[in-house]
Order: structure tokens, then C-alpha cells, then sequence
């Protein structure tokens, strides 16, 4: 499993990338995250019940985590 100490280093390093601070890297993920799983599309609404997080508040790092096992 991803550890938290390896998530705030991406999550850093994107925020560096794009000029912005962490705070707002994770404000961005947290809207995109809200998006998806307000998203009526029932095959996005398959993809969170397949992460397991349809029911769940899906914070960044539990997504990472997520889309890091799936992608494994």
C-alpha cells in the first residue's frame, strides 16, 4: 500500500509543477472526486462501487490509494 509519507511527496510535486500550493492540489482532487460520485452515468457510478468508495466519503488519499492497487 501507498504510504501517506509517499502521497504528500506526489501531492507536493504536482503543486509544484503547476504553481499552486498543496492545499489547492487537494481542493482539485477533492472537486474531481465530488464530481465523479455526484455523476448519474451509472458506468462512472459502477467505477466507485468497483473501488469499493460508492458509500464512502472518498478523501484524496483513499483514492490514490485506490487507483494506485488498481493500476498494479
Amino acid at each position: 500500500m501507498i504510504s501517506n509519507k509517499k502521497i504528500d511527496k506526489i501531492l507536493k510535486q504536482v503543486a509544484i509543477n503547476n504553481g499552486v500550493s498543496v492545499e489547492e492540489v487537494r481542493k482539485e482532487i477533492e472537486n474531481a472526486i465530488n464530481m465523479g460520485k455526484n455523476n448519474a452515468d451509472p458506468l462512472i457510478q459502477r467505477q466507485w462501487e468497483m473501488m469499493g468508495l460508492k458509500d464512502k466519503i472518498a478523501t484524496p488519499e483513499l483514492v490514490i490509494r485506490k487507483l494506485n492497487k488498481k493500476l498494479k
